[in-house]
């Protein structure tokens, strides 16, 4: 019994405790190299976009839109989420209150992007109720436990500058007043180009479609 345990502890547990060494190290060297491995066979976190027709692929094809690429970028990137767009055409301020929260209770997001506002501004509502629209929605978000990222909108040039210059400050005191990060302009590089922009010239084309989804990735990727 003695030569037995003798051979053991001189030759077989080394040997053991080497192997197990040796895994322990590749395992930690995969882990550094890919964090979200662990993490293949966990539910996604969903990401809610609560925005109108300029998140809702208006007169494109949905895998089209900006929402579908940021999904894309988020896949190929390794990042557990699921977009979900509850984007509606010519949704306001205030219709987008009636149903925020409902989509929290349904789709219980860990963020919530809010691109409302536009057709507030091209419709002349109040500023003061543009802004406790969008202080309500926040103040659901975030009792409801999900981050949120605002995005700013600007109205066409024919609105004057003061009366955007208005619509700039609003966002940003909504920002600095709940702590929420913000994307001062969601068509940044997009609508200042005529050629990006559909007949309209309210909403981009597909090919513009990936510099907005850029500008929303810049205020977006801290949350995640």
């Amino acid at each position: 019994m003695k030569i037995c345990s003798d051979y053991l502890l001189s030759t077989v547990f080394p040997v053991l405790l080497t192997m197990v060494m040796t895994i322990t190290i590749v395992l930690g060297s995969v882990l550094a190299v890919n964090p979200t491995l662990y993490a293949a066979d966990k539910t996604p976190e969903n990401i809610l976009v609560l925005g109108d027709s300029l998140s809702g692929a208006f007169g494109l094809d949905t895998d089209e839109g900006w929402v579908a690429l940021l999904q894309q970028k988020l896949t190929t990137q390794n990042y557990e989420y699921r977009v979900i767009n509850a984007s509606v055409s010519g949704d306001t301020t205030r219709t987008g209150l009636s149903r925020i929260q409902s989509a929290l209770k349904m789709h219980a997001p860990s963020i919530v992007i809010i691109a409302l506002g536009g057709n507030d501004g091209l419709r002349g509502l109040p500023f003061s109720e543009i802004e406790n629209s969008l202080a309500d929605i926040i103040q659901r978000c975030k009792a409801h436990g999900s981050q949120v990222l605002l995005i700013g909108v600007r109205l066409p040039p024919n609105y004057g500058p003061v009366y955007n210059q208005k619509f700039t400050e609003l966002y940003q005191r909504l920002s600095d007043s709940y702590q929420v990060p913000l994307v001062e302009k969601m068509l940044h590089n997009v609508a200042e180009d005529r050629e990006l922009m559909q007949a309209d010239g309210m909403h981009p084309k597909a090919e513009a479609q990936p510099q907005v989804m850029e500008n929303i990735w810049t205020g977006l990727k801290p949350l995640l």
